[in-house]
């Protein structure tokens, strides 16, 4: 028989908690009335992704004077250059000569961190790199807060749906430390990279069935710095292969980046399609296991590596291709190979078509005959960011119009950058002059970039 005191004296202790936490938080009541008022945003320009597009692309518009929310789902800001840990500026320069062909935010970020001059005509070497990660995050900070009377940035904040009707996004969806939160933007800029806010949309778009490998760059410490390391680093993995501890890599690149003892590394493989939540979460467990399989391998047969230490790898895999929008032109490899010019040219691209396939390629990062196809200097019009059926909707980045091949080259860190500055301030113009940004006249844009020292090349 249960102990009926027992039992009383447990529901008085109940009672009284419930009746302190009923009294003592009145104030968080109003607080959490607050905070759910608050879940309903609106704003001039909602930029969906932080990374290099996206971060030139709330910069551009805010300094035009639009109101902007940057979402990004990191703590911090950079894409691949901070989260993925690829420091290269690949796309500042013609490989010809070293010529500077993209400036504006680009060449400005650049400059700040200390590689070049700010009015630079050339650079030392056709893909620059910055000298620490951690400072780029810095500079974008400082860089984002400098526009705080336009720009707020909400970061840890990741982005989960889209809703349209009437061919216009009429909300956006989000999560973070608020709970759900509700946009409602004017326009949208979507830099999320794998054209999230655009399919969920129902922006028109493609995606191959296979698509390029994913790739986690990672470090390793207290390496001893000999001449031609990468050799008898690529004679360990290949045996390290044949004993089935690594599936698949390439290179390996093996550089002394960032320290005289330290070695940052291209070389992870993973096959994968990184819109799909299992198939990311497998590959980034895959890259793990595959970065430190590397470091063992050498560890055991490479003597520099004999007193090294696994030092870390970057927080995610890096990812080449996924979702291409469909747009008004579809960038394609002839426009490429051909220089061909547009009226509304927004930016220039000058990288090799970098197509990585799946599969191990010792000593380079593609099998391409020749090697590598290296276009001239090209334009990138205007239209290839505006995607079909949805009027407030501009793309940037990876995921803008163009066709595989023409993506290779497209997709890298600069490129990225001057199509986020194009797109931030065409969404300006749009709400300056009242026209949806799927009607804005690409050559304005054009002209409004040249103004402040951007824009394409062929404007020099």
């Amino acid at each position: 028989m249960p102990d009926v005191s027992q039992t009383r004296r447990r529901f008085m202790h109940a009672t009284a908690t419930v009746a302190a936490a009923s009294t003592i938080p009145a104030a968080m009541a109003n607080n959490e009335s607050t905070s759910r008022a608050k879940r309903t945003l609106t704003t001039d320009v909602l930029v969906c992704g932080g990374g290099c597009a996206g971060s030139a692309a709330a910069l551009s518009a805010a300094r035009r004077g639009a109101k902007v929310l940057l979402v990004e789902k990191a703590p911090f800001a950079g894409g691949i250059i901070t989260s993925v840990g690829l420091p290269y500026f690949d796309g500042i320069a013609n490989i010809r000569d070293n010529r500077v062909v993209v400036r504006g935010i680009p060449l400005e970020l650049l400059s700040k961190s200390g590689v070049c001059a700010a009015d630079a005509k050339k650079v030392a070497k056709h893909n620059p790199t910055i000298p620490n990660t951690f400072e780029f995050k810095r500079l974008l900070d400082q860089s984002f807060q400098e526009q705080s009377s336009n720009l707020t940035v909400l970061f840890n904040s990741f982005l989960c749906d889209a809703h349209a009707s009437g061919g216009r996004i009429q909300s956006v969806t989000l999560a973070n430390k608020d709970g759900l939160v509700t946009v409602q933007p004017k326009v949208v800029i979507d830099c999320t990279g794998d054209a999230d806010v655009a399919a969920w949309a129902g922006a028109p778009f493609e995606q191959n069935a296979e698509v390029q490998p994913l790739t986690l760059h990672f470090r390793v410490g207290n390496v001893k710095n000999e001449p031609n390391l990468s050799g008898p680093c690529r004679v360990a993995l290949e045996a390290a292969q044949k004993r089935g501890e690594l599936p698949f890599y390439y290179g390996p690149g093996v550089m002394f980046m960032f320290g005289k003892n330290e070695i940052y590394v291209h070389g992870v493989r993973v096959p994968a399609d990184p819109t799909n939540a299992a198939d990311l979460s497998r590959a980034e467990m895959q890259g793990r296991a595959d970065a430190h399989a590397m470091f063992r391998a050498w560890k055991r047969d490479v003597p520099a590596f004999a007193d090294s230490y696994f030092l870390e790898a970057y927080p995610w895999i890096g990812v080449r291709e996924s979702r291409r929008i469909i747009g008004q032109h579809v960038l394609s490899e002839e426009d490429l190979m051909t220089s061909r010019r547009f009226d509304d040219a927004i930016a220039t691209g000058c990288w090799y078509l970098d197509l990585h396939p799946n599969k191990t390629t010792i000593g380079s990062a593609n099998d391409f005959k020749p090697e590598k196809v290296q276009p001239e200097p090209y334009d990138i019009p205007y239209r290839s960011l505006v995607p079909q059926r949805i009027a407030n909707l501009l793309v940037a980045g990876r995921c803008h119009s163009a066709t595989r091949g023409a993506h290779a080259s497209t997709r890298v860190t600069v490129t990225a950058m001057a199509m986020g500055e194009a797109a931030g301030l065409a969404a300006a113009l749009s709400l300056e002059s009242n026209t949806e940004v799927a009607q804005l006249d690409g050559v304005k844009v054009r002209e409004a970039l040249s103004n402040q020292n951007a824009g394409p090349f062929t404007d020099n």
